[in-house]
């Protein structure tokens, strides 16, 4: 019987300026559709699980645009609510070498941050579900986003699902202060606990000492004592993190770390070229959750989640669209780019 994973979250419209231009000298952009939540769904669905998404979006052609964009990919959209202002929008600019990439949000009044508990029978939605993820960026898009993803979370763990939260801190969309409040408040709930190190510090106050981002230095021994902290505080079932080296826009170093109050478990490192980077945490997180949901040690859960995640910067767009065969085929070393014929 196939595993179910059920996602809670906003999609949007991406808007992205072509190739590498920059805003100011684009005349068009790419459109497409993604979102944390929405992203994990389609790749769990990819993986040949049953990937649920839940949410809210306008009673308009854009927000059927956007849930038919996913429902190609076999995602279960039948939850989504129908209603309020709009689709929230972000726009995309695609940094290279020493140039950053850049992102304007505009998804103030999105639908799914005026919904209302009453929107949605959990009972329903979580019927036969084995595993529940959402992120921090739902609960900081309004105090009625948080709230709905409280009752989300509480709603799984008295069915006894399995829940994760990628802690995802977006400073664009609240404060430090509002998201250690929240985000300690959401994590008594959950058991699967992802993030990276600048997210563990912003979202509930635990640093990583020695460790430099913008140099590349990273201490893994820091990272345990984060990581035994975290299991001490919140009673993480297991703890990860993925670990990027910046070299620059267009080349960075990937690997991840987890732990699950025993092992602390570093995973192979990749180095990859960035075609696009956008959704390579929720790429992480959707083939953590599906290593662990199909009964992978924590170990190799990882390991899938890192080399499907490698092979998500190769490809445009939020959604990850490698292959489990794809994935298999790298984390056995095999990482050429040679042509498949």
């Amino acid at each position: 019987m196939s595993k179910k994973v059920v996602t809670l979250g906003e999609i949007m419209m991406r808007l992205s300026t072509p190739g590498f231009e920059r805003f100011v000298q684009s005349d068009s952009f790419d459109v497409t559709y993604g979102g944390g939540e929405a992203n994990v769904a389609v790749a769990i669905s990819n993986y040949g699980l049953d990937g649920v998404f839940v949410s809210k979006v306008p009673d308009n052609a854009l927000g059927q645009a956007a849930i038919n964009h996913i429902r190609r990919y076999g995602v279960d959209t039948q939850y989504v609510a129908r209603g309020g202002k709009r689709l929230g929008i972000y726009f995309l600019e695609t940094g290279a070498s020493a140039r950053a990439s850049q992102v304007i949000y505009d998804r103030a009044d999105a639908s799914i941050a005026d919904a209302e508990l009453s929107d949605f029978d959990f009972d329903k939605i979580f019927e036969g579900a084995d595993w529940f993820h959402t992120t921090g960026i739902t609960p900081a898009l309004s105090d009625k986003a948080a709230a709905l993803t409280l009752a989300a979370l509480k709603a799984a763990k008295a069915k006894g699902i399995t829940t994760s939260i990628d802690l995802n801190y977006r400073k664009k969309l609240w404060s430090k202060e509002k998201a250690k409040e929240v985000m300690t408040e959401l994590c008594q709930y959950v058991d699967v606990c992802i993030g990276n190190e600048e997210d563990a510090e912003t979202t509930l106050g635990f640093k990583s000492h020695g460790t430099d981002i913008t140099k590349g230095e990273l201490n893994l021994d820091g990272y345990k004592d984060v990581f035994q902290q975290m299991k001490e505080k919140f009673g993480f079932k297991y703890i990860a993190s993925t670990l990027r080296v910046s070299h620059s826009a267009s080349d960075n170093g990937w690997s991840a770390l987890v732990y699950d109050g025993t092992e602390f478990y570093h995973t192979k490192k990749y180095e990859v070229r960035i075609v696009d980077r956008v959704g390579s945490g929720d790429s992480f997180a959707s083939g953590f959750i599906y290593g662990l949901v199909t009964g992978l040690p924590m170990g190799e859960a990882a390991e899938f989640g890192v080399a499907a995640s490698a092979l998500k910067h190769t490809i445009p767009g939020d959604l990850n669209h490698a292959t489990l065969a794809e994935v298999s085929t790298l984390m056995k070393g095999d990482a050429s780019g040679r042509v498949q014929r």
